[in-house]
């Protein structure tokens, strides 16, 4: 059998051939350029979310966002071209906008007498791969809580933070805690295409929460009306009255339920405003007016009050709200999503605790592209310098190609995964990508020479041994080191420490144990 077939035929390089299919998979590069522009978020109160176009989630990969095709048949083919198009929109005329997922048709809003869309958009992306804020502009916020806090208290804050923002209309945002070395807790927020000054406005507000019938104020959000609100299992779930889950149309739909309890004040509020309204449905249906939740004035939600509220100066209610999917464990996911948004909406009024805004980063896209651009050179000159050293080291190109081959793989590897799990490429991530080359050429050198200096088959063997025993020694020496980093800096560093290890994980485990396969095959038994 020729060595060629007897690579290829190895499990070893299998395995790490089946990796990159995956990997390319993942990440989806689009060879030939993908016009047009994605929708990033949606202004708050905007016509055309009126007309059912949605924040797209923040989970979901570049490609996958909804992109604008045209707008009154002019064909959208960037930033520049959908700017030129909706600076001729009229504004008393209703528009068409065309996207990948349907077609809009409203009367555009107006600021200071121009039509606009009130779209935040961006080049449609080349591929899965997402850019941090780094490389894509924005701005990134470090909280620091100005006292010591409970994990319920700290994810609470979280909660609030992402609704409140969510509510704003920006929906590239990451909310997250994160501790120093010395355990201290923060906040790190994340958020794109806006300036410093949106986010200190944004953040520096304490939040409004209202809950409202026929347009009157029953009870506020904080701890003055609502004086507490059940998470726990034993007066909070899904289910109630019927059953928790039932057929719906081609799909199901799941209960949920959790116990508030109001001050005399609120209850009495809340009993003045119910005593006249009228009952729809019977003595089972509900009032004729909803409980309407407002945050910041903006409605988040509408609930239907019981009959039993009716003129009630009860204190404690029961929140109860549905989930809908296409199957019972979808509805049943669904509706605990609920249950927590509107559990975090009611405590959400103010904020549990105090923070402090202790740094703050902002980016412009221009400067965003600058660094990019520099980023791809680097890589560049990195790439022909290995390159350079290691044909200088062993002029062999049998030895020197499946070399730069091995280093160029994990680095799809790399990407790959991070296309996979939605993780964001910043400059922190780039350079771990480049610590993981720095030592792949290490451990790929060792694998070499340990190679090139066995002459006899069992020598062989044992040498190749010995170099995989000093890669693996190597391998969990760097990923002792960068576990410190993951937490060091409030979690500033966790794109490095996180692509570090993944890197080097990659290689150890697939792609270098497939090099020395290859180097067996090439050298190992060929210099006699």
């Amino acid at each position: 059998m020729s060595s060629y077939k007897k690579i290829f035929t190895h499990w070893k390089v299998i395995l790490l051939l089946i990796c990159l299919i995956f990997s390319v998979m993942a990440i989806k590069p689009q060879i030939f350029g993908n016009e047009g522009v994605i929708i990033n978020s949606v202004g708050q109160n905007a016509s055309i979310a009126q007309q059912g176009l949605q924040n797209p989630a923040s989970t979901l990969p570049p490609l996958a966002r909804e992109k604008v095709i045209a707008i009154n048949s002019e064909k959208i083919t960037s930033i520049e071209n959908f700017a030129a198009v909706e600076s001729k929109l009229d504004p008393t005329k209703i528009i068409h906008v065309e996207t990948t997922k349907g077609t809009y048709n409203f009367l555009p809003d107006t600021i200071d007498g121009k039509a606009t869309l009130q779209l935040r958009i961006s080049n449609a992306p080349s591929s899965n791969l997402k850019k941090g804020l780094d490389l894509a502009g924005g701005t990134r916020v470090l909280l620091e809580f100005q006292e010591e806090v409970s994990q319920e208290d700290l994810d609470t804050t979280v909660a609030s933070l992402q609704e409140r923002l969510n509510v704003y209309g920006l929906s590239d945002v990451i909310v997250r805690p994160a501790k120093d070395l010395q355990g201290t807790d923060f906040i790190l927020v994340e958020i794109a295409g806006v300036t410093e000054e949106e986010v200190k406005e944004l953040l520096s507000k304490q939040g409004k929460f209202e809950a409202n019938i026929a347009n009157q104020t029953v009870f506020r959000g904080g701890k003055k009306d609502i004086t507490y609100v059940c998470r726990s299992a034993d007066c909070s779930g899904i289910g109630g009255q019927g059953g928790a889950c039932f057929r719906s149309g081609e799909g199901y739909s799941c209960r949920f339920f959790f116990a508030i309890t109001l001050s005399p004040d609120a209850a009495a509020q809340q009993a003045a405003a119910t005593q006249n309204l009228d009952i729809v449905g019977g003595p089972d249906g509900y009032l004729s007016e909803p409980l309407v939740l407002m945050l910041d004035d903006v409605e988040v939600d509408s609930l239907n009050i019981g009959v039993d509220l009716k003129g009630s100066k009860t204190t404690q209610i029961q929140i109860s709200g549905s989930g809908v999917g296409p199957t019972e464990q979808e509805a049943v996911k669904v509706a605990q999503q609920n249950m927590k948004r509107l559990q975090t909406i009611l405590l959400t009024g103010s904020l549990p605790v105090k923070l402090e805004l202790v740094k703050m980063d902002s980016i412009s896209a221009s400067l965003g592209k600058e660094f990019l651009d520099n980023v791809f050179l680097v890589a560049l000159l990195v790439a022909l310098s290995v390159t350079t050293v290691v044909f200088i080291r062993y002029r062999k190109l049998k030895v020197v190609l499946p070399m730069i081959l091995t280093l160029f793989s994990e680095v799809i590897l790399i990407l790959g995964f991070a296309a996979f799990v939605g993780w964001n490429l910043d400059l922190a991530a780039i350079a771990g990508i480049i610590i993981v080359m720095g030592t792949g050429v290490d451990h790929l050198i060792v694998i070499t020479d340990e190679s090139l200096r066995g002459q006899e088959e069992t020598n062989w063997k044992k040498r190749l041994k010995n170099a995989m025993f000093i890669v693996m020694g190597a391998y969990l020496t760097t990923v002792s080191g960068m576990l410190p980093l993951y937490w060091a800096g409030a979690g500033l560093l966790k794109g490095f420490a996180l692509t570090t290890i993944a890197g080097i994980t990659f290689g150890v485990l697939i792609a270098r144990p497939a090099f020395a396969v290859v180097i067996e095959e090439l050298v190992g038994n060929k210099d006699e």
